[in-house]
């Protein structure tokens, strides 16, 4: 094999290396994301259906008890909610916004803090909990805000970069 071939299967290489980079890797991720949507909205619907089925039990165990597992179960069903629509940014967009992500880690933790609520609790892990939350809402406050999405002259301002 002399340079010249060497050279040519160089450059064939790094060609389908750029064709699989470019083509079929993004098509794979955003089939594995569909997928991965279709499996959490299926786990959803079974625990709806589960918790309606869970209804009648509501003579047996008690109301009360019953209505702090809807709480939480409701929580939950929230927080795949978000984990979904951050999924569909994904699908729509090509990335995931940060607002989103935020939005994800809100629900959870307030999902979580609202669990504690049922539960014997250290005071501190709920002021840690209190904490978590008050810096991600200032976080998501701060995206929102300055995001250039929401602030046109600085939209434009990128977009003008990009074409330089």
């Amino acid at each position: 094999m002399d340079m010249a071939d060497t050279a040519s299967l160089n450059d064939r290489s790094s060609e389908l290396w750029t064709i699989f980079a470019e083509r079929f890797f993004p098509s794979l991720l955003r089939l594995l994301v569909a997928l991965l949507m279709v499996a959490l909205t299926s786990w959803m619907a079974a625990g709806i259906v589960q918790f309606v089925f869970e209804l009648r039990k509501v003579l047996d165990t008690g109301w009360a008890k019953l209505a702090e597992q809807a709480i939480i179960n409701s929580l939950i069903m929230l927080a795949m909610l978000e984990v979904i629509r951050t999924l569909q940014s994904y699908l729509v967009l090509g990335r995931v916004r940060v607002t989103f992500i935020l939005d994800t880690a809100l629900v959870v933790l307030i999902g979580e803090l609202m669990g504690l609520w049922f539960r014997e609790y250290a005071p501190e892990k709920v002021l840690l909990g209190l904490g978590v939350i008050v810096t991600l809402v200032v976080l998501r406050i701060t995206t929102a805000r300055f995001s250039p999405e929401s602030n046109p002259a600085s939209a434009i301002a990128e977009s003008e970069k990009s074409f330089r």
